[in-house]
């Protein structure tokens, strides 16, 4: 019996490498993988910042994926497991539609994203997907903060500035971007000190002259 598995973690602990990794694997052992992604770096692919990367389907908000995988199915292309990087960004709607894919056609489907947005609360795709998943793995690589403890917020910054709000989603990276993110332990990701920040003296660390943050609620 097909399976829908959830792999989560933070940013930097290898998911997309895992999800690449359980293709190659499928794919050798004769498998028929379909690749799925959503808001990733470079589009229309499944992409690891080690650099590896392999061309999937873009998955936009009207994407319908227990028909399109049907579809797959009826045209004679066999499809054994699904690949779904950026798990985090998919509806509600469209985790029910991977359950189904699981109950209905009898595909593995192999789910891999975040937990938790940069305001540090679940994800919708995220959510739906703890409560639907028949196995949930966190994965084992963790993810360090700037000071060497275990990182498990995913924080926004603008200009080295943590951000309190905003969209939720928001395309950035670590590097090459104004826009960027950037896993904090809890007591640096509730004092908003990021990368940058330790690094100034005290009387800045609040962005004087820069974006200043809203403050944060002790319960985070």
């Amino acid at each position: 019996m097909a399976d829908l598995t959830f792999f989560y973690g933070t940013m930097n602990c290898g998911k997309s490498t895992l999800a690449l990794q359980i293709h190659h694997n499928a794919a050798m052992a004769g498998k028929h993988c379909l690749l799925f992604t959503k808001h990733d770096r470079q589009g229309g692919a499944i992409s690891s910042r080690i650099g590896l990367s392999q061309p999937a389907v873009l998955v936009d908000d009207e994407l319908d994926l227990r028909a399109y995988v049907g579809a797959r199915i009826g045209d004679g292309y066999p499809v054994d497991v699904l690949i779904c990087d950026e798990a985090q960004f998919y509806s509600t709607k469209q985790v029910g539609q991977l359950g189904r894919i699981v109950d209905e056609l009898d595909v593995d489907v192999n789910a891999f994203g975040l937990l938790t947005d940069f305001t540090s609360q679940l994800f919708p795709g995220s959510q739906r997907l703890l409560e639907l998943a028949d196995r949930r793995q966190e994965l084992q690589v963790e993810a360090r903060c700037w000071c060497g403890e275990r990182g498990n917020f995913n924080a926004r910054t603008i200009d080295g500035v943590i951000q309190r709000a905003g969209e939720q989603v928001v395309v950035g990276d670590l590097d090459e971007s104004t826009v960027a993110y950037e896993v904090l332990c809890r007591r640096h990701f509730r004092a908003g000190t990021t990368r940058e920040g330790a690094d100034l003296p005290i009387a800045t660390r609040t962005g004087a002259g820069r974006p200043t943050a809203a403050p944060v609620s002790s319960d985070r």
